[in-house]
């Protein structure tokens, strides 16, 4: 026993690095791991107090543990067995497979990442892009929300920059899951996305199995009373104007609340820019009609060069006003009372309606939609008039003339707009783009009819003075 041994040099150096990592593994690691979730809940305890909504233990609980419980639901067990019996399949490979889509879509929420690294970057971009406004259309019923409820805010979606704005403008009530679709899962992208709490979905998945994983997860989330947001349109409008809602997650959201479980209320949340930072690559993809957006890397990147250099040159300028209004919110408690049996396509239409009535009204879109109407309108007689229709249709928003100014300055420089002899008309190449804006507000303001211009479905006594 007491022999000396001799080993050589480098396999007594690989005794001692299994030794200290099973030493590390099994007495220092989760006693470091006990040590920062100690430190982590106490942070996010101080964080809730200042959050509208706090975040819930859901959001919080470790990854693998929500895809343990996942797998392990009975709606999934269901789905599993039906799953093999249908391909016959061992019950043990679909199970492997649900657990692939659980991996899948379950996020791994950072409370540290969103609010001290995303929320402190949409403020950043946000601001540097745009000059932001927001406003509500009863901001007493916002407040006045169950703190029990789950809220969801439903958004139109106009650009991808609507996931910043909305996150940096929802920082001070609750950090928001998104339901992510398949351009986001390249890594790195895929982890930080994950971090910020968003879940990924198959926009055009086919199989039964995958979405019962999806709906389960939803289901959870919700009955947790984890606060969201989705785009009922599914993706980015290629039109510039609403789109069809799809009844996907809405369906899930719906099915999954009992008449027993805590109340959902819907927020309608209406988005509208002075510039879309997509719209040549939207328009493009609706004039082929298909949704492949051909945005290649170097495109992208170019442009970004491009603000770089105008900003270190002193000749970066913003692209304009980018809105949000919030929507009168709808208990999902109160609608089923209301509404006899299946309730989610009337819940969808009125959604999508609320989203229109709170689009907000910014100077480019009126702009193009009075020279759309109009075929060509001094100058000077523009500016009022985009000031009059938007003060027309809304009480609580006085028109900022050096805003109007600027949009339609932008308008002409991007060859969306031609000016000439101090009228402005649309601009042959591009009118394409010009529609684009003005179908963002047609629905408020009436479809462009030069024989009965800028009538803003009877607004426009104002709106001409």
């Amino acid at each position: 026993m007491d022999r000396t041994v001799e080993l050589p040099l480098w396999l007594f150096l690989l005794i001692v690095v299994f030794a200290a990592v099973t030493f590390a593994s099994h007495f220092l690691f989760p006693s470091v791991r006990w040590f920062f979730r100690r430190r982590l809940e106490r942070a996010v305890a101080r964080l809730n107090q200042r959050l509208q909504r706090p975040i819930q233990p859901f959001k919080l609980a470790r990854r693998h543990d929500m895809i343990q419980r996942l797998i392990y639901d009975p709606q999934v067990g269901q789905a599993v067995q039906e799953h093999a019996r249908k391909h016959e399949i061992p019950e043990a490979v679909a199970f492997e497979q649900a657990r692939r889509y659980a991996r899948e879509i379950v996020p791994s929420f950072s409370a540290f990442a969103y609010f001290s690294f995303a929320i402190r970057v949409a403020r950043l971009l946000s601001n540097a892009f745009y000059d932001v406004r927001l406003s509500y259309e009863d901001e007493k019923a916002l407040k006045d929300i169950d703190p029990d409820a789950t809220v969801v805010f439903v958004m139109n979606h106009r650009s991808n920059m609507d996931y910043v704005l909305v996150t940096y403008l929802a920082a001070k009530q609750s950090a928001l899951s998104y339901a992510v679709g398949e351009w986001a899962r390249v890594w790195p992208l895929s982890r930080l996305i994950r971090a910020m709490g968003a879940y990924f979905i198959r926009r055009k998945s086919g199989s039964d199995l995958y979405r019962q994983v999806l709906a389960c997860y939803v289901r959870h989330a919700t009955e947790a009373g984890v606060t969201q947001a989705m785009f009922p349109e599914g993706g980015l409008s290629l039109s510039g104007g609403l789109g069809r809602p799809k009844l996907g997650l809405l369906k899930y959201i719906v099915e999954g609340t009992g008449a027993e479980a805590r109340d959902v209320v819907f927020v309608p949340v209406a988005l509208n820019y002075d510039r879309v930072l997509e719209d040549t690559i939207l328009t493009a993809a609706a004039s082929r009609n298909e949704r492949r957006f051909r945005a290649r890397i170097g495109v992208i990147s170019r442009w970004i060069l491009k603000q770089l250099w105008r900003r270190l040159t002193g000749r970066y300028r913003r692209f304009g006003l980018a809105c949000v209004r919030y929507g009168r919110p709808v208990s999902l408690r109160a609608f089923r009372a209301r509404q006899k049996g299946d309730v989610t396509t009337p819940l969808a239409r009125d959604l999508m309606a609320a989203i229109g009535a709170a689009v907000p009204l910014v100077p480019a879109p009126v702009a193009c939609w009075l020279v759309q109407a109009n075929g060509k309108l001094p100058e000077q007689e523009a500016v009022s008039r985009v000031a009059g229709v938007i003060r027309g249709l809304d009480d609580h928003v006085e028109p900022d003339a050096d805003a109007i100014t600027f949009a339609i300055d932008q308008l002409v420089e991007r060859r969306i707009l031609l000016r000439e002899n101090r009228f402005l008309m649309p601009a042959k190449e591009r009118r394409h783009l010009m529609e684009y804006y003005a179908r963002s507000v047609s629905h408020l303001l009436g479809a462009p009819n030069p024989d009965n211009s800028a009538t803003a479905k009877g607004v426009s006594a104002t709106a001409g003075s």
